[in-house]
């Protein structure tokens, strides 16, 4: 009778997707609010990468806004060189992102444990990124936070964009002017509040591209002020050994992308004659963009399966230190005491499954059907189904505040989108 009593409830796989159709496994990363671990599902036996995020953090940090835009605005994402969402859902604790499963590392773990790449490395990674820039680019949305830590390699060694904390939609024809980001990685249009757009994400890029190939970030500064004044004044310098490690035509790219003017930046012609213009540099001669983007090209570099590429102390907390670690827990039948905030997100933090979903297009402030999502049930692999955004009103303009700590934290008054904060260290 025991053995009965304590048999679990089966699965309900033909209703809301939650965390009870999903096994746990090892705890992988932590971010602000909470971490990420890697999932398998229950049904299909597929992994994939559970990042969730506590409920009463955010809103104490007045984020709210900020994690339903993610929710939002990933849904309208699918590109193979971003970390795709395949499920949403939520508990009375937590909200949860289910995205593509990167068992390879970031870029900032790769660049601490080697100091540099090499060039024809980051030549591959640098292609692999302005191809899913430039689909975001196509669809009105630009990343904003762009850096080694949001680059992530599965376990072929292919690049992938993740992170959409502060991503936003735009309009060509309204700037936005809000200081949001990682401020060594910020270009100078948005230091100098002159207003920008989808620009700024190839000035990130050119930012990643030279502190990956030469182990050092192109401008610096010892305090916020020292290091807003070198990235907009500064003359961009390479290292004296910078012959050893880059190409001529490597050194021509990154000039480009460094380009202050952001007309003239390389990538940022009007429409697709930019990202058509960064194809034909001299540098990505060798690269064949065909191929690279049926991710059909061998990457340079491996990771180790064997060894863990992301810090292993996440765990090893999840352990010995968590007092209340993760589980499946039924719903609380009674929400009617929930405050603003969690109302809110009880509202509009909405399921999503990625086999049984239509894709949505939330731009500025619609919910028009874009496309529908087929799945490869082999491998839990969205089957190209790109999402054409509509360009409609102009999106809102945002302002913002710099933290000392080199991140921007929104003023929620004038915007959709809410605080990031969230050291070097503490990224999902």
């Amino acid at each position: 009778m025991g053995a009965v009593c304590c048999r679990p409830q089966p699965v309900d796989f033909d209703g809301d997707v939650n965390l009870f159709h999903f096994v746990l496994l090892r705890c992988v990363g932590k971010g602000a609010f909470g971490k990420v671990r890697v999932v398998q599902h229950k049904q299909t036996r597929d992994l994939y990468a559970l990042k969730y995020i506590n409920k009463v953090k955010c809103v104490k940090m007045k984020a709210v806004a900020n994690v339903i835009q993610e929710r939002r605005l990933l849904e309208e994402v699918d590109h193979p060189f971003i970390v795709n969402l395949r499920y949403a859902f939520q508990d009375d604790e937590n909200c949860f992102f289910v995205l593509d499963l990167m068992l390879g590392g970031d870029l900032r773990f790769h660049l601490e444990r080697l100091g540099s790449l090499p060039e024809d490395t980051v030549k591959f990674y640098v292609a692999e990124i302005a191809s899913g820039l430039a689909f975001l680019h196509q669809n009105r949305i630009m990343h904003r936070d762009l850096k080694p830590d949001n680059i992530l390699l599965d376990e072929r060694g292919h690049a992938h964009l993740t992170d959409f904390n502060i991503a936003v939609h735009f309009s060509e024809r309204r700037m936005l002017t809000g200081v949001a980001g990682s401020m060594a990685y910020m270009a100078p249009e948005i230091l100098t509040k002159r207003g920008y757009t989808y620009s700024i994400d190839w000035w990130s890029l050119g930012v990643c591209a030279y502190e990956l190939i030469f182990g050092r970030r192109p401008f610096r500064g010892k305090t916020n002020n020292d290091l807003t004044h070198s990235i907009a004044k500064d003359q961009l310098k390479f290292p004296e050994d910078c012959e050893k490690k880059c190409s001529r035509q490597g050194m021509m790219a990154l000039k480009a992308l460094l380009e202050r003017e952001p007309s003239k930046r390389l990538a940022c012609k009007p429409r697709s004659e930019g990202y058509e213009e960064f194809r034909q540099h001299p540098w990505f001669q060798s690269i064949d963009w065909e191929i690279l983007e049926s991710k059909e090209m061998k990457p340079p570099f491996v990771p180790d399966s064997k060894k863990a590429n992301f810090d292993a102390s996440h765990e090893l907390e999840e352990l010995l230190l968590e007092d209340n670690p993760l589980k499946a827990k039924q719903r609380r039948a009674n929400q009617d005491n929930l405050s603003a905030e969690m109302r809110q997100m009880e509202e509009q933090f909405t399921p999503y499954d990625f086999k049984k979903m239509h894709r949505r297009s939330y731009y500025p402030h619609n919910q028009h059907i874009v496309s529908t999502v087929t799945a490869s049930e082999s491998t839990g692999a969205l089957v190209a189904s790109r999402p054409a955004t509509p360009a409609t009103t102009d999106q809102r303009s945002d302002r913002a505040m710099v933290r000392q700590n080199g991140h921007a934290a929104f003023d929620p008054s004038d915007s959709p989108m809410r605080e990031k904060v969230m050291s070097e260290k503490e990224h999902f």
